[in-house]
C-alpha cells in the first residue's frame, strides 16, 4: 500500500471518529425521565466584553425564572438561575422539557432545541429554589403561586400526565371550564 492511500484511509478514519464521536455527544432524552414547564424568564444583561471562544462560539446566556418541575405525577413549583448555551425559552402551549437531577434537590438539568432547529438539542443547567407545597399558574394575566393540590386536581381531572407524555389536556362532553380557569395557558 502506498504512503497516499495510508494517508487517504487516516484521513477517513479520523472523519469517521469525528462524526460518530459528534453523535455520541448528542443528549439521550430516554435519561431525562422528568419534565419542567417554564413560565417565564429574564437574561441577565451581557458584561459588556466580546466573547474570546474559538471559531465564534456561542457565549452561555444567564438569568432567572419561575417554572414548575414534574416528578413521580407531582407537581413542584420552583424560582431558577440559569445558564445555557441554546437560548432559553418558555413553554408554549402545554410544551415541558424533558428534565433530570444533576444534584437532587438543587440542580436540574433540561433539554432545550434551538428554536427552528429542534435537531439541535443541548443542556441547560437549572438551579432551583422550591417552595414546598407551591406551584406556579398563569392567573390573571400573569404568574402567581398556588397550592400544588390545586394544581394536581386540575392534572387529574384532565388527564394531564406529562411524564408519560400525555401534555394535551383532555376536556370532557359538558365541561365548562374557560381559558381563563386553565392554570398552564399563557394570557394572550
Amino acid at each position: 500500500m502506498g504512503a497516499s492511500s495510508l494517508l487517504g484511509l487516516g484521513v477517513i478514519a479520523i472523519f469517521l471518529s469525528g462524526t460518530l464521536a459528534g453523535r455520541a455527544a448528542a443528549p439521550d432524552p430516554g435519561k431525562y425521565p422528568l419534565r419542567v414547564f417554564v413560565f417565564r424568564f429574564a437574561n441577565r444583561a451581557a458584561s459588556g466584553r466580546e466573547p474570546k471562544h474559538p471559531q465564534d462560539m456561542k457565549d452561555y446566556t444567564s438569568g432567572m425564572g419561575q417554572g414548575d418541575l414534574f416528578e413521580n405525577g407531582a407537581p413542584l413549583g420552583f424560582q431558577f438561575t440559569y445558564s445555557c448555551i441554546v437560548d432559553m425559552r418558555s413553554s408554549v402551549g402545554y410544551e415541558t422539557f424533558p428534565a433530570r437531577w444533576k444534584k437532587k434537590g438543587k440542580t436540574l438539568e433540561i433539554l432545550l432545541s434551538e428554536l427552528k432547529k429542534a435537531d439541535n438539542v443541548d443542556t441547560c443547567e437549572m438551579q432551583a429554589d422550591f417552595t414546598p407545597g407551591q406551584v406556579y399558574i398563569w392567573k390573571n394575566g400573569g404568574v402567581a403561586a398556588e397550592p400544588a393540590e390545586k394544581l394536581k386536581a386540575w392534572m387529574v381531572k384532565h388527564q394531564f400526565d406529562p411524564e408519560n407524555g400525555a401534555e394535551e389536556p383532555m376536556l370532557k362532553a359538558g365541561d365548562t371550564e374557560t381559558e381563563s380557569s386553565d392554570p398552564l395557558r399563557a394570557p394572550e
